[in-house]
């Protein structure tokens, strides 16, 4: 299908879960916004997806679907197929590429609709224009995939997380209370949504108080909805003492995180946020792979652990905390 670029002035991207695919799916947004310069940009995603995204530069207008189920849901769907339909977007890419997300792109009524050609049996003939997975890289570079079919080039990923300064004074007044510094503060984030990508909370333990003994390092436990047991139990592991963050949104975790030294953390989404802050993290890789899921690819700030010859019985994905100690020590150049 022959594009008519100039025509393209109004564009909705559709990524409707789960935080971190939308934060992910965001790194494309600045190479977008240049190659359609004046175009606006609208985000689509469901409830409470959107935190992630708040106040993002390249973001001009945030759509949300609530949480419905029953009638309520339907309702929920035809109020957002009319409130789409009323944008009279120009072009909308669906980076969810289900069926859900498909039947939103069509019911946009956009004269370009842009999604993956899966193979899947799914509802990919509702696309006009169908974009080619890549070769398996960094995520959020892999995301790049989805635009070639409009002539852009694959460029540096741009994740932003902005910070509002509001959360910036308060969580550094807290880490000050805290007596928590940039020199010498090791965070950890010991949760996922996923039980199997969880390196043991006694792992995560020894880590920290070997770091307090051998560096004086003090350690700050980070954790999200439904993750506050895990951080409990890391704490009441440790013979040194550790410091459990208050309840945060992403934007104050990201702001303690930028006055800590480095991150240690599961497969999660925390180890992405650190992209947009430069932060030193190390991330621990069970099941999945590193090739797609490690920004230590295209960063270097970042570095990954990943055994892949552990047994599936084991616990640590054969990677012990001295494993982990060492390469702490060989990242920040402690001697």
């Amino acid at each position: 299908m022959r594009i008519k670029h100039k025509n393209i002035k109004n564009i909705c991207v559709i990524q409707l879960q789960p935080f971190g695919d939308v934060f992910l799916t965001t790194s494309y947004f600045k190479a977008l916004k240049e190659f359609y310069p004046g175009a606006r940009l609208t985000y689509l995603m469901k409830e409470p997806y959107q935190k992630i995204v708040l106040n993002h530069p390249y973001i001009d207008r945030i759509i949300t679907i609530k949480k419905a189920k029953g009638l309520q849901y339907i309702a929920e769907r035809i109020k957002t197929f009319r409130k789409i339909r009323n944008e009279k977007f120009d072009l909308v890419i669906d980076q969810q590429n289900m069926p859900s997300s498909q039947v939103l792109a069509f019911m946009s009524g956009a004269p370009y609709r842009l999604g993956y050609k899966s193979g899947r049996k799914n509802l990919d003939f509702l696309y006009n224009i169908q974009a080619e997975f890549g070769p398996t890289r960094y995520s959020a570079n892999q995301k790049f995939d989805i635009v070639k079919p409009l002539g852009m080039a694959e460029k540096p990923c741009a994740l932003i997380l902005p910070i509002p300064e509001v959360d910036e004074h308060a969580m550094g007044q807290w880490m000050s209370l805290q007596n928590l510094h940039p020199e010498r503060t090791l965070a950890i984030s010991p949760g996922s949504r996923f039980p199997r990508k969880k390196w043991p909370a006694d792992a995560f333990a020894s880590l920290a108080d070997r770091m307090a003994q051998t560096f004086n390092f003090k350690t700050v436990i980070l954790w999200g909805p439904g993750e506050e047991a895990d951080a409990e139990r890391v704490k009441s592991l440790m013979t040194s003492s550790a410091i459990i963050a208050p309840p945060t949104t992403f934007q104050q975790a990201g702001a303690i995180l930028k006055r800590s030294t480095l991150l240690v953390c599961n497969d999660n989404g925390v180890s992405h946020s650190t992209v947009a802050f430069g932060v030193k993290t190390i991330t621990i890789f069970g099941p999945t792979d590193p090739s797609c899921w490690s920004p230590a690819s295209a960063y270097s700030t970042h570095r990954h652990l990943h055994n892949p010859e552990a047994v599936k019985q084991d616990p640590c994905f054969g990677i012990s905390p001295e494993m982990v100690f060492d390469e702490i020590k060989d990242f920040l150049c402690l001697t």
